[in-house]
């Protein structure tokens, strides 16, 4: 039987169970990568380590008056933009995979046809955590102590880590949908780049230009920083934690099934 053959007489279902255990497999193939590449983590070590350090002790004076008084709100900042500006890599390595024939590879081994996309979303989540850990610590070792508690600053974590899984699912469209890795990236700034500078991450949007905070305020990544602020700071859950998990949820419900259709037409 040829090759082709057989890749045409595989089933093109597979059972919940099935597709759980490929998903998780192929996550370990996205960790296995890293291990072997370590420099791809360089965007969630390297980068909160220098953007802590860099806008702390420029904008820190200038803002809060002090360091250590700027610390609880830069740190909550640094979080959010970290980490969304990390799920671009979902969409790019995706295309990446695609135009070197990797997923067409995958095509002829009897899994489930979506592992390979779940799979890269689940592992990803680890590079959230990486990004996550390391921005607290620096925090830490900066002299923020938490108001909330470490339990706060797990929740708080695990907030950024969801939504942030729930922003790569736009960034894997884009993979889909894309022609290069290159254009992936470009699409993928060109969104993040505004959407995190023009919000409270950095300074209190009652400093900005009248006629800027409506933006700053309705902009979902404040809604975020917000939240994660209050958590770490006071240990408090308000309404900004509903909208960005509500915000979430949409983004999953309108962009999942729309990348799992572009990805099955290619599949």
């Amino acid at each position: 039987m040829s090759a082709l053959t057989a890749t045409r007489d595989l089933p093109r279902t597979a059972s919940l169970a099935q597709t759980l255990q490929n998903t998780v497999t192929m996550a370990g193939r996205g960790l296995l990568k890293i291990r072997r590449t370590p420099e791809q983590l360089i965007d969630v070590t390297v980068q909160p380590i220098l953007f802590t350090l860099m806008f702390t002790y420029i904008f820190g004076g200038a803002i809060a008056g002090d360091v250590q008084s700027y610390l609880p709100i830069i740190i909550p900042g640094i979080l959010v933009q970290t980490v969304i500006t990390t799920s671009v890599v979902t969409g790019t390595q995706l295309r990446e995979d695609m135009d070197k024939g990797v997923f067409d590879r995958f095509r002829s081994l009897p899994i489930a046809r979506i592992a390979p996309l779940s799979g890269a979303l689940l592992a990803d989540t680890v590079r959230y955590a990486i990004a996550t850990v390391l921005t607290f610590t620096m925090g830490f070792i900066m002299g923020l102590r938490p108001a909330g508690g470490i339990w706060a600053v797990v929740a708080a974590g695990l907030l950024v880590i969801a939504c942030s899984w729930a922003i790569s699912w736009i960034f894997a469209f884009f993979g889909v949908i894309a022609r290069s890795a290159s254009s992936v990236q470009g699409i993928s700034m060109l969104i993040l780049f505004p959407l995190t500078f023009l919000s409270n991450a950095f300074v209190p949007s009652n400093t900005m230009p009248s006629w800027l905070q409506w933006f700053v305020d309705v902009n979902p990544v404040s809604h975020l920083v917000t939240a994660v602020r209050d958590l770490v700071n006071t240990g408090t859950a308000g309404s900004d934690v509903i909208i960005s998990l509500v915000g979430a949820a949409v983004i999953v419900a309108v962009f999942a099934p729309l990348t799992v259709r572009a990805y099955m037409r290619k599949a």
